[in-house]
């Protein structure tokens, strides 16, 4: 095995803006929203980019998976998640 194989196997904690780079028009301007605001849930997503929120939830699971968001549940109200951009300076 090699070091540029190993290094793909192991997730990084945290991605870079080059990780979006790839991604649909949609999670780009999901993760530019989020860059601008702390946190909000997928409908606050869906009404400040205009966006359906299926596609909403389509940039999401996109951005989760390239590891550039963080999600956690709201506090007041259970049902709903919390979502961050998690974005190495």
């Amino acid at each position: 095995m090699s070091a540029s194989e190993s290094l793909r196997q192991e997730p990084s904690q945290s991605g870079t803006w080059d990780d979006v780079r790839d991604l649909p028009p949609s999670a780009k301007l999901v993760a530019k929203v989020l860059e601008y605001n702390d946190t909000m849930t997928q409908q606050q997503l869906a009404d400040e980019t205009l966006l359906p929120s299926r596609t909403v939830r389509y940039a999401l699971n996109r951005l989760d998976e390239e590891n550039v968001i963080d999600s956690r549940f709201s506090f007041s109200d259970a049902r709903k998640r919390l979502y961050s951009l998690d974005i190495e300076a």
